[in-house]
């Protein structure tokens, strides 16, 4: 099985394969897009290669320190906190041909391990779209209904089924 590694700029174009294989009509976001996070925070940016298919992708995850409620929204750039409390995920997708080997709970406790030891936080949070809140509840995470507000407009803009939801440590 592969290693963890940082994702690279030049990784961009198999991290789009991935993410169309993924994500539904709307969720696609551009590899501009994908540069500037990885620009804005390229030490909360993972994948995993496909060891099968040289020069692919098999998984990958991006996130960003943040501070707590604040959602990213779709297709928008990160502003990583200068004071985060909050490790904040914005895309975890594994390839439909690796699917099954516990990639994505593998990314999502080593972004969790490093939130720790880089900014020592104890909180995360993401916003479940697409069906996928059964995976982040067996990861522990928790639906947190938003207030209305800043949060409410935010997770409006990932649709209806979309879901705020926070992990806490201890």
């Amino acid at each position: 099985m592969s290693p963890i590694r940082a994702l690279r700029p030049a990784d961009l174009p198999a991290l789009l394969r991935v993410q169309l294989a993924c994500y539904g009509p709307g969720f696609n976001e551009t590899e501009a897009v994908f540069a500037a996070r990885l620009r804005q925070s390229p030490q909360t940016a993972w994948c995993v290669d496909d060891t099968a298919r040289p020069g692919e992708l098999a998984a990958y995850l991006v996130g960003y320190p943040s501070r707590f409620g604040k959602i990213t929204p779709l297709h928008g750039e990160f502003e990583p906190a200068l004071s985060p409390d909050c490790l904040y995920l914005h895309d975890l997708a594994v390839s439909p041909l690796c699917q099954g080997q516990a990639l994505g709970p593998r990314l999502v406790r080593h972004a969790w391990a490093e939130a720790q030891r880089l900014w020592g936080l104890q909180v995360s949070a993401l916003v479940a779209v697409q069906g996928s809140l059964p995976f982040w509840q067996r990861l522990g995470y928790r639906v947190l209904e938003p207030q209305e507000g800043e949060m409410q407009r935010g997770l409006a803009g990932y649709g209806p089924d979309a879901r705020y939801c926070v992990l806490q440590s201890g």
